[in-house]
């Protein structure tokens, strides 16, 4: 990891929270009475299987869906009730697989993350300039700021709609799936990514993340999602149980730590080959319902 943040700029940590909320789609409800906060200056991972809420929960609290009950507060304020303007200077999003104009460059892109910091009485400035290269710079795509976007691979990309977000120079980043469609190097890139701008720049990030064992190993804070409801939260070493995995994911699994990391790595048991019955041709802990004490612990260490 050797992004560096070119800004460094101190960041205030904004707290989020989404107060008895109540989100729906053409009053069919996906989430009811849900209370949460998003920890300020760590990664949030929100994981869930698909229709369990996650896009949604993510959609209500960047205001691109509107609660029928309930708020979703910055600092206090609801959200609903600052301008759009505010809220795009505050919260910054990359939402599900954007496209972007044809023909548009990569400078072209990050440059309408400044669009929040325009008016009437000021346009385009020294600042916008310096925000739009620190954007670029702090997602190691100043070289190819002239390329066109379509002529992208996907990992470059998502570090393109990345740091057009970056641009916006919001202390909240909110992203749903950005790994989606991207080959296993590209995803370890952009979570790389996230987890640098969160170091050295302490911006508050929530990504939803279908793999769990990603979210598990890159973010501080874990929400699991089932059935619109939150199934469980906490650091990942803490909450994680074969239980939760069941509940959540309808999968029986076995927890080992990561090598890597010391962190809880979920190995799916399939329900064609027990496994008790797969020959092993590594060696490994043996598996457990939980993560132990002993695993918290060292993994919290690390």
């Amino acid at each position: 990891m050797n992004t560096k943040d070119t800004s460094n700029k101190v960041r205030h940590s904004p707290t989020l929270v989404a107060e008895n909320v109540r989100f729906a789609y053409d009053k069919h409800p996906v989430i009811e009475n849900l209370s949460m906060t998003l920890r300020p200056g760590e990664i949030t991972a929100i994981i869930g299987a698909n229709a369990s809420g996650k896009s949604t929960l993510l959609r209500g609290l960047a205001r691109l869906l509107r609660p029928s009950t309930g708020a979703v507060l910055i600092d206090g304020c609801d959200v609903a009730r600052l301008p759009t303007r505010e809220v795009a200077t505050r919260i910054g999003v990359l939402s599900q697989l954007p496209v972007a104009p044809g023909g548009l460059s990569v400078g072209e892109l990050v440059a309408r993350g400044r669009y929040p910091h325009q008016g009437w009485f000021r346009q385009w400035s020294p600042e916008d300039e310096r925000g739009v290269r620190d954007a670029l710079a702090a997602t190691q795509m100043s070289e190819l700021a002239d390329r066109r976007v379509d002529e992208l691979s996907g990992g470059q990309r998502q570090r393109a709609w990345i740091a057009m977000a970056l641009a916006q120079d919001t202390d909240i980043l909110l992203l749903d799936e950005p790994t989606t469609f991207l080959d296993i190097a590209h995803q370890i890139e952009i979570l790389d990514l996230l987890v640098d701008l969160n170091a050295t720049s302490g911006r508050t990030i929530a990504v939803v993340l279908h793999d769990l064992n990603q979210a598990c190993r890159y973010a501080d804070h874990l929400i699991a999602m089932s059935c619109g409801q939150i199934a469980a939260e906490g650091r990942p070493a803490e909450i994680l149980t074969t239980a939760l995995v069941k509940k959540v994911f309808n999968i029986e699994c076995r927890l080992i730590p990561d090598p890597a990391t010391g962190l809880p790595l979920i190995v799916p048991v399939s329900s064609r080959t027990p496994l008790d019955k797969r020959t092993t041709h590594w060696c490994c802990p043996a598996p457990a319902d939980r993560f132990g004490k002993e695993d918290q612990a060292a993994a919290l260490r690390r």
